[in-house]
Formats: structure tokens, C-alpha cells, sequence
């Protein structure tokens, strides 16, 4: 298992965790060149998924299952989230700085995202959905908590198209690391 002070170190440095699968899990950490992140103020929100959001057409909920949606997260083809990554979050978990943001529907998890929260930044780490939207209400949930809690960053490491819709763009490390400093302190 990874330390958990280490963890939270790295993240404090702007790096994160991933395991490679091609080299039989080990851990390498990771700093990109270039970060994603969803500025805040300009998350995005489609007219459709804000009237979903507001029919509460899921139930929502903040730990209600780390474990089973770090595992739900880890549950594909190819994955960098090993048996020693679900370990070391879960520990974070129980030490109050891992998060599961959940969608639930009928007393089943559905959807959801995990990652770690530290002063003010939220260092998102994967999602997953087992019903159409799931996820994407798991972010939104996500956003909103952010918003109340004053929180100034949200790290997604890196952008891919299914974020971008949200409003995330990709900045330089350099600027990543005064964002991440500034929301630290």
C-alpha cells in the first residue's frame, strides 16, 4: 500500500499515481507538461442534464460507497487503478481525504466519481456509470459541493472530450502549480 503521507505530499507537488498494467501494476508517479482542469466558474452544464440534475431523478451521496465505487471505477478493460491503488484510496478514505461523489437509483450505486480533497483543491481521479448520465450528475453533484465549500480547483489530471463539455481546459504545469499553490494555503 501506498504511505499516505506520500500520497498526499505528491498531490501538494501537483503528482499523482498511476498504476501501469504493462509492468505488472508498479506504481509511477505522473506530472503532465500539460494539466486538466475545469475552471469553476465556467463549468458547463447542458439544459437537459440541469433539469435532470434538479428532478433528482438519482439519489445523491458523498461516501456512501468508497470502496465499491473506486471498484466500479477500476472495472474495465484497461485500467491504471490496482488492487494497491484501491488499498491506498480507500486508507485515504477512512483518514477524511478520499471522497466518493455517488449517484444511486433504486438502492443500487449507479454512478459516480472519486478522488482526493485537500485544503482547496479536489483532485478528481475517475468515474464511472452504469446508467446513462450517472456520472455526469456524480460531477455536477461534485461541482456544486465545490462551489459551497469555496473550493478553488479542479484537477482532472489530464482533458479528454467527455470533460470538455463541462467547460475543462488544459493549462501549462507551470500554471498549474500557482493555481495549485494558491488553493492550498
Amino acid at each position: 500500500m501506498l504511505d499516505p503521507a506520500e500520497l498526499l505530499y505528491a498531490y501538494s507537488k501537483g503528482y499523482f499515481p498511476m498504476a501501469v498494467p504493462e509492468d505488472d501494476n508498479e506504481i509511477f508517479w505522473f506530472k503532465p507538461d500539460m494539466r486538466g482542469i475545469i475552471p469553476l466558474d465556467k463549468f458547463h452544464v447542458s439544459k437537459n442534464l440541469k433539469r435532470l440534475f434538479n428532478k433528482q431523478h438519482f439519489e445523491l451521496k458523498i461516501n456512501g460507497d468508497f470502496e465499491g465505487t473506486i471498484k466500479a471505477c477500476a472495472n474495465r478493460d484497461d485500467t491504471w487503478i490496482s488492487q494497491e491503488i484501491i488499498n491506498s484510496y480507500t486508507r485515504l478514505n477512512e483518514m477524511g481525504y478520499a471522497f466518493s461523489f455517488e449517484t444511486w437509483r433504486n438502492g443500487k450505486l449507479v454512478g459516480g466519481l472519486y478522488g482526493v480533497a485537500i485544503g482547496r483543491v479536489f483532485f478528481g481521479e475517475s468515474m464511472f456509470h452504469l446508467e446513462t448520465d450517472a456520472s455526469k450528475i456524480a460531477l455536477v453533484f461534485l461541482v456544486e459541493f465545490m462551489k459551497e465549500n469555496n473550493f478553488q480547483l479542479l484537477d482532472t489530471q489530464y482533458l479528454n472530450d467527455h470533460l470538455k463539455q463541462f467547460g475543462a481546459i488544459e493549462i501549462t504545469n507551470e500554471e498549474y502549480e500557482e493555481m495549485l499553490e494558491l488553493a492550498l494555503d
